[in-house]
């Protein structure tokens, strides 16, 4: 189901602020009366977006992600923006890894009229979409299949993965804190990061501007351990804790792409 305009403005301010939004914030952030609010929050909270609390809503449970269907429709437009970015860096006849998550299945189908390329993934999205390119060679690890998360994990996946020496690893994350560390939902989504970090020539983080402070357990490495971090747009406090690092920034929703970090 496909976020309208004004719910999709309710998740974006709560990722903005600590998690947490009442209902008499939410009503004044629109000319709308408290039933249909209430309609849009009822809507967010059956679909996972959102956790309704008393006097308001929060983010869902810490330790668990948003199910995979539902994150498709979050920032669509600013991942698709990402993907475009991440595409005009991958030359002709290069190798790419495509991690799990949204975004790199955003990537995925930017890169379908891309020539000459070799992809691994775990990602199963991903591995569909680029088996409709006959210019593209596609590597699907094996594993445990994650119910509603449509990607492999485990021993079987990181050991695939540590058999390729790949020049573009491109990946996501569950969140990112101030401290500039990489976190993760689960040890097993972390393990297939950090395979992917570890055998790439240039490592790549793509992440949308909600993922900025959002929480999750795992802390699978930080900001040193990329090349390039590609996001819609950072909040300023993020972009201080950036210059604590040497990863190269590309803001795709500002008119200066390049940051120092």
């Amino acid at each position: 189901m496909a976020l309208s305009r004004r719910q999709q403005r309710i998740i974006d301010q709560l990722h903005a602020t600590n998690g947490v939004l009442s209902s008499m914030e939410i009503t004044s952030m629109f000319d709308v009366s408290v039933q249909t609010i209430r309609k849009d929050l009822n809507e967010l909270s059956q679909l996972g977006h959102v956790r309704r609390v008393h006097g308001g809503i929060s983010l869902p449970g810490n330790n668990h992600n948003i199910p995979f269907s539902n994150r498709t429709v979050m920032n669509l437009a600013a991942k698709q923006t990402i993907a475009q970015k991440v595409v005009s860096l991958l030359p002709e006849d290069s190798s790419v890894f495509l991690g799990i998550g949204t975004t790199p299945q955003q990537v995925a189908l930017a890169l379908l009229d891309h020539p000459g390329l070799t992809v691994v993934t775990n990602n199963i999205n991903v591995a569909l979409t680029l088996s409709n390119s006959p210019n593209i060679q596609t590597y699907l690890a094996g594993g445990l299949v994650r119910p509603g998360d449509e990607d492999t994990m485990g021993p079987e996946t990181t050991a695939f993965f540590n058999k390729f020496n790949i020049q573009y690893g491109v990946f996501g994350v569950g969140g990112l804190n101030a401290k500039g560390q990489l976190l993760d939902f689960s040890p097993e989504e972390s393990s297939v990061t950090q395979r992917i970090i570890e055998n790439s020539e240039t490592r790549i983080l793509v992440a949308d501007h909600s993922k900025i402070n959002r929480y999750a357990p795992v802390v699978t490495g930080t900001l040193s351990n990329i090349d390039i971090l590609i996001m819609d747009s950072l909040s300023e406090p993020y972009k201080q804790t950036c210059k604590e690092f040497e990863s190269e920034i590309i803001e795709v929703g500002s008119t200066s792409e390049f940051l120092s970090c």
